[in-house]
């Protein structure tokens, strides 16, 4: 096990000098000390296990079994009360996802239940209103102070915003595979519908936000079909598949050629990260699996095309029209 977990430290090394001088130092021990441990002639002992999974950043499950084998340890995103907070979580985000951008096989497939949040980061009434339906749902004073989005959009802090649009350029990098239904849409709409009968949301801006949503859809649908990411550096490549089958998650799983990690939901936006390898391969299998059952876009007829995309854009009109003449039927399907 020592053995293993020793390999895999040197998989995460930034050193390209020596590896047995960059554990004596994170230990603090002497270079023949660090030789014997990484060569398994000594033990490492809990407490230098967990000063390396520390400096290396990786889980504990990488160190030791944790019960029996249905028992797996999570991280837990940063929790979110503010537009501090979520600040924070937007620039985590972007540390955590950078490092993939310079990995050429690495790759991100997404379990679309909602519309994913890098469609969304750019510079856009729906990207405002995007955070503020999250601030909503976490900043109680918000709730209490009666804050529309109107007033939002005033004040909203312009580091923020940066922070939101850095995250999402930087996913134009990495190969991202998603997988869609019929109501992937339907959560951002029916979060608008809300707010505007709710008094938080003016009829002008309500419209400019179905605006934005149309011009995302017009854009996945042509990335879909051209399989690649518009403005990637990296040429990325972008597939889209659509299942009619599963409910969707907002499950992401990243797969670089080291590991397998995937974050799924807790609450709102933040998420646990799951490391354990024999879980991320049960994650991954599941993905293979709604993969193999679905219709990857490219390669549907243009009838299927056109019909799954015709549908997005009818559900924003009805949409829409239902703002337009603010009356009480309204219905997604």
């Amino acid at each position: 096990m020592q053995e293993q977990f020793i390999q895999y430290l040197k998989s995460k090394s930034q050193n390209n000098s020596s590896f047995v001088e960059e554990i004596a130092d994170v230990l603090d021990i002497g270079y023949d000390a660090a030789y014997r441990r990484i060569n398994s002639k000594t033990s490492l002992t809990l407490e230098e296990g967990v000063k390396l999974a520390k400096h290396y950043k990786i889980s504990l499950n990488n160190l030791f079994e944790v019960g029996n084998q249905n028992s797996i340890l999570t991280e837990l995103s940063p929790p979110i009360h503010d537009k501090k907070g979520l600040e924070m979580w937007l620039n985590q985000s972007l540390n955590n996802v950078l490092p993939l951008t310079k990995l050429k096989s690495a790759s991100i497939i997404y379990s679309a239940k909602d519309i994913p949040l890098f469609h969304t980061l750019k510079d856009s009434f729906l990207s405002r209103y995007k955070i503020y339906v999250w601030l909503k749902d976490v900043d109680t004073s918000m709730t209490k102070n009666k804050v529309s989005f109107d007033d939002f959009i005033k004040s909203v802090p312009d580091s923020l915003l940066e922070s939101a649009f850095k995250l999402g350029e930087v996913y134009k990098d990495i190969n991202i595979t998603e997988i869609w239904n019929n109501t992937t849409i339907n959560g951002t709409l029916q979060q608008v519908l809300y707010y505007f009968e709710s008094g938080a949301l003016s009829k002008e801006l309500a419209l400019l936000i179905c605006n934005d949503i149309e011009d995302v859809i017009h854009l996945i649908e042509k990335q879909a079909i051209q399989q690649c990411l518009f403005g990637s550096k990296n040429k990325a490549i972008y597939n889209l598949y659509i299942n009619d089958i599963h409910t969707m998650s907002n499950t992401i799983m990243v797969k670089t050629p080291y590991q397998k990690v995937f974050f799924t939901p807790f609450t709102v936006i933040s998420y646990f990260k799951i490391e354990h390898q024999p879980t991320c391969e049960l994650m991954y299998e599941f993905f293979e699996k709604q993969m193999s059952i679905s219709k990857l876009l490219v390669n549907a007829g243009e009838k299927d095309r056109s019909l799954f995309f015709n549908r997005m854009h009818q559900k924003i009109n009805r949409l829409r029209n239902r703002i337009i003449l603010d009356n009480d039927t309204f219905d997604f399907e």
